[in-house]
């Protein structure tokens, strides 16, 4: 029984003899975009359409304008000739006194020589009398030029053969028109002239086109290379590498430098947003994991322990709710700012009474304010109504104010002011707390910023009220600004728009 081979893929199988065919998987190749729609090259064949067209056509234009200029030179030249001959005739009275007829033909076989153009004299019926080629002698010719000569009309024309015709009338008694002078010439010499400018013209033009061409190419390169260089750092940075910028070498400002700082400006604002994105996990995760550890100690001091007093549960247990408490409103917290970060969420906009509104805030907060003893103090300048969105203005508002009474020691003050002007509405917290260092400042907006951790636990805040209020201003076309001295107090202003661009 011959034996058959066995590869890895050959099997038998019930005795019958199998064979896979495996097909091997083939790289993904991508789809290379075609050189000729890059930018570079429609730019270079812009500039050449641009560049070398126009010359052809002027090219062209000027040799057809020299070319023409000697053909009316050389019409201008045999008319003058025609005529010179023509005056002759008539002085000598050539068509009918034969005495100095063999000596005006001499003078006019020399001019035609001399010249190298042919002359024919016909009479008024159109017979050739006299012919520098001597061929055409005694026959009749029937040309339109000799025809419009006889109308007393000088003319000169070129032929479709590319000789010129020069016909001009011979004058007799009582100004009868008695024949007509001919002269005749080939242009061939015209269209040599030309041709050798043409060719001349052409290697001047395929030089001057072979420098535009590589100027062009220099200069779709200086056009081109730095897009490329902005495509590669674009690119970098879509896969994360947020730290890449592009080179600007070019002191002067232009639309490719300009770009150039955008693309900076970009990367810098999105190193930014990254970083903030880092710090604000980090953040979420170690709010998070404080009141959990909390609990975890809490829970296992009970279970670890045996015969625990009924006192010791409840005290434990109200320990744990409020680190629940305090885990519910940071993700709380942390659910309005998503919502508020939320472009598209509409605000419901309506005209309220700002007045009203300000005073249910004192009135909410007046309890925790008494347990401090802080006095609340509110200045109502005038009644205002607005268009705002009542339930995020409100928690803003509340928001500044609750911060006040919590970073102002007991037995403080707290102001609140509300004023308007023809366009805006003013409204102003200040306290007499602790105040904020001057170099803070500017950070107090940030989410889970605090100032003074420590004592931030203490009074039990997220870190995301002033986040939460930010927002909340900026969807109002409004703006917030904050000025503290360090142990004297803070004072926030919040500016917001009376009326709002409702569409």
């Amino acid at each position: 029984m011959k034996q058959i081979p066995v590869n890895p893929n050959t099997f038998l199988q019930n005795g019958e003899l199998v064979i896979i065919l495996i097909k091997s998987k083939q790289p993904e190749r991508k789809e290379k975009k075609p050189h000729f729609l890059s930018l570079r090259w429609i730019l270079l064949a812009t500039y050449v359409v641009v560049g070398i067209v126009p010359l052809l056509l002027i090219a062209s234009t000027i040799l057809h304008s020299v070319q023409d200029y000697f053909i009316e030179e050389r019409k201008k030249e045999l008319l003058s000739e025609a005529n010179v001959i023509s005056g002759q005739i008539t002085s000598h009275d050539y068509m009918f006194n034969k005495d100095d007829r063999d000596s005006l033909e001499e003078t006019m076989l020399e001019m035609s020589h001399q010249n190298d153009f042919r002359v024919l004299v016909l009479d008024s019926s159109c017979l050739v009398v006299y012919d520098t080629g001597y061929s055409e002698v005694g026959k009749t010719v029937f040309i339109s030029e000799v025809i419009e000569a006889l109308g007393n009309k000088d003319i000169a024309r070129v032929q479709e053969d590319g000789v010129v015709y020069a016909a001009v009338s011979i004058s007799g008694s009582n100004n009868s028109r008695v024949g007509v002078v001919l002269v005749s010439d080939d242009l061939s010499d015209i269209s040599v002239t030309v041709s050798n400018i043409a060719k001349k013209g052409n290697l001047l033009l395929a030089g001057l086109a072979i420098i535009v061409i590589i100027i062009m190419i220099i200069m779709s390169q200086i056009f081109t290379e730095p897009i490329k260089k902005l495509i590669k750092v674009i690119q970098k940075m879509s896969e994360g590498h947020f730290e890449q910028r592009v080179q600007v070498h070019s002191q002067i400002h232009n639309e490719m430098v300009d770009l150039a700082l955008a693309c900076n400006q970009m990367a810098d604002q999105l190193e930014k947003v990254e970083s903030t994105r880092q710090q604000f996990v980090s953040n979420v995760s170690h709010e998070l994991k404080t009141p959990l550890s909390s609990i975890k100690v809490l829970s296992e001091s009970i279970l670890l322990q045996e015969d625990v007093p009924k006192e010791m549960y409840v005290e434990f247990l109200h320990d744990i709710n409020s680190e629940v408490d305090r885990m519910a409103a940071i993700i709380n917290d942390l659910l309005t700012l998503v919502k508020l970060d939320q472009k598209e969420v509409p605000l419901n906009f309506k005209e309220l009474d700002l007045n009203e509104m300000l005073e249910g805030i004192i009135k909410r907060l007046l309890p925790l304010a008494k347990e401090k003893n802080i006095h609340i103090r509110y200045e109502k300048v005038k009644d205002i109504t607005a268009t705002v969105d009542e339930m995020k203005l409100t928690l803003a508002v509340a928001n500044l104010v609750d911060n006040a009474i919590k970073y102002t020691p007991e037995g403080g003050e707290v102001e609140m002011k509300l004023d308007a002007d023809h366009q805006n509405v003013f409204i102003s917290v200040a306290d007499t707390g602790i105040g904020i260092p001057d170099d803070e400042v500017a950070r107090v907006f940030e989410r889970f910023y605090r100032v003074d951790k420590t004592r931030d636990r203490e009074t039990g805040g997220t870190g995301l009220g002033l986040s939460i209020t930010h927002s909340t201003i900026m969807m109002h076309n409004g703006s917030i600004k904050v000025y503290s001295k360090e142990d004297e107090g803070t004072t926030i202003l919040v500016r917001i728009p009376i009326r709002q661009n409702v569409s």
